[in-house]
This record gives structure tokens, sequence and C-alpha cells, in this order.
């Protein structure tokens, strides 16, 4: 079993920044393909950014060259530097990611943290 726990989410005014973490717990060995996804009440959840085993990264058009995702293979985490944050930034950010364990491989969500972006 993979346990997935989001941190750094917050309150944070228009302009400034956030990194949020994903760190990956259980009977893993390896993260593979990991995705930030955020979403707002009575809207389906979106793909913000997602990086590969390999590092490639891909990024929304609403976050490019504003959000940074970045990854720690041996700690099993993966990050997302927002700068520039601004008030349509504001939602649940969760982490999803593909992961090998002895065992198999497992697809698992966090629970989710909140960003709030004050204008």
């Amino acid at each position: 079993q993979v346990r997935l726990v989001e941190s750094g989410g917050g309150l944070v005014q228009a302009g400034g920044s956030l990194r949020l973490s994903c760190a990956a717990s259980g009977s893993i060995f390896r993260l593979d393909a990991v995705g930030w996804y955020r979403q707002t009440p009575g809207k389906q959840r979106e793909l913000v950014a997602s990086i590969t085993n390999g590092g490639s990264t891909n990024y929304a058009d609403s976050v490019k060259d504003r959000f940074t995702i970045s990854r720690d293979n041996a700690k099993l985490a993966v990050y997302l530097q927002m700068n520039n944050l601004k008030p349509e930034d504001t939602a649940d950010y969760y982490c999803n990611a593909q992961s090998s364990g002895l065992l198999g491989k497992y697809d698992s969500w966090g629970q989710g943290t909140q960003v709030t972006v004050s204008s």
C-alpha cells in the first residue's frame, strides 16, 4: 500500500509563492510518473503539472512560466514550486503518483492541500 501526503498549502497574497510537497511512503521503491492536480468546487479536477520518471515535465498553459515541478527520487518526493500566484490559482491541490513496488505497481492519490490566493 502507498500513502501520499501533500503539504505546503496555505494563504498567500497575489504575486506570492508557495512550494507544495508530495511525499510517498509504503512498500514502494520508486515513484514513476507523478502529477499535480487542482480542483475547485463544482469543477473537474485538472492537471496542473506532471513529471515522468526520467524528469520530463508538462504544464497546463495557465501555469507555464510560473510553476515548476521537480522530484527527489531518493526521498520519494515531488514538489511544485508556485510563483507569481494569482487568485485563479486558488484550489485544492492533489498529488497523483504511479509507483513501483516489489508486489507490483500502484496508482495513488493524496488527501490534498488547500491553496488560497488573495487579491
